[in-house]
């Protein structure tokens, strides 16, 4: 929704973080790898077959946003992926304070940003459910 707005240099970093924000907590599963799916066909831009996160650089990555309007895009789509498997865990709680105290954007946003990322990632659940070829059949 939001990626669309992103430079192109912007679209393939987003990819890069969204990768590490993903398997920062040791934990990278299918709601991720999905939602990270459903980045790539948003940007219009191929996935990265194979992530490297011991060579990943947090700072180089996060200098490729210049405008606050992208890092905002960034941190709300980044709040997507945090809920969409259910679990914040305390490894992408610090990752995405880090890179948010880097935007220089404040705890109050944080908050809100993550609560909107919490209800998105619920609405794309249920949506996944109305576009199910089975629908008629899992609401009887």
């Amino acid at each position: 929704m939001l990626l669309m707005k992103l430079e192109a240099r912007e679209k393939f970093a987003f990819l890069q973080l969204a990768h590490y924000l993903a398997r920062v907590d040791s934990n990278f599963g299918n709601e991720e790898e999905e939602f990270i799916l459903e980045y790539c066909d948003e940007m219009g831009i191929e996935n990265i077959d194979n992530f490297d996160i011991e060579n990943f650089n947090l700072e180089a990555t996060l200098n490729n946003f210049k405008s606050q309007r992208s890092k905002k895009i960034v941190l709300l789509e980044l709040m997507i992926l945090v809920h969409i498997d259910n679990i914040f865990n305390i490894k992408e709680q610090i990752l995405v304070e880090k890179i948010s105290q880097i935007f220089g954007i404040g705890s109050k946003d944080l908050d809100d940003f993550s609560s909107w990322g919490k209800s998105v990632a619920k609405l794309y659940e249920i949506a996944k459910v109305y576009i199910n070829d089975n629908y008629e059949e899992l609401i009887s």
